[in-house]
């Protein structure tokens, strides 16, 4: 019993096929990670939120402690805002495109009565 050779061109058709479908593969990889950045951006938002509202609460500034609760990398991408009780935070998560980096911009709120 011999070996059938591949018929007219079969060989390196898998490769070809990897070929097609990568980019495919990591603009999936790229929008998942993405999303992932976004959730991971809103929570970091949830905690500042209620950092700032608890300092708001016990008399200190609202802002310094919001901004405070947040990691270096935020430094330039959040905008704490403080009206009446209510502290508000803004958050662009860190993306490789800035215009979907807008889009994604994550905002979170907390409450407090203050002294």
């Amino acid at each position: 019993m011999g070996r059938r050779r591949a018929c007219c061109g079969e060989a390196g058709q898998s490769t070809v096929e990897l070929v097609a479908a990568l980019p495919a593969l990591l603009l999936a990889g790229l929008i998942a990670a993405q999303l992932l950045v976004a959730g991971y951006a809103l929570t970091l938002a949830d905690g500042a939120a209620e950092a700032g509202a608890l300092a708001l609460a016990s008399g200190g500034r609202a802002e310094d402690a919001a901004r405070d609760a947040l990691p270096d990398w935020a430094e330039d991408d959040v905008d704490v805002s403080v009206e009446g009780g209510r502290v508000t935070v803004r958050l662009r998560p860190p993306s490789p495109l800035p215009a979907v980096g807008h889009r994604l911009t994550v905002t979170s709120s907390a409450t407090a009565r203050p002294r």
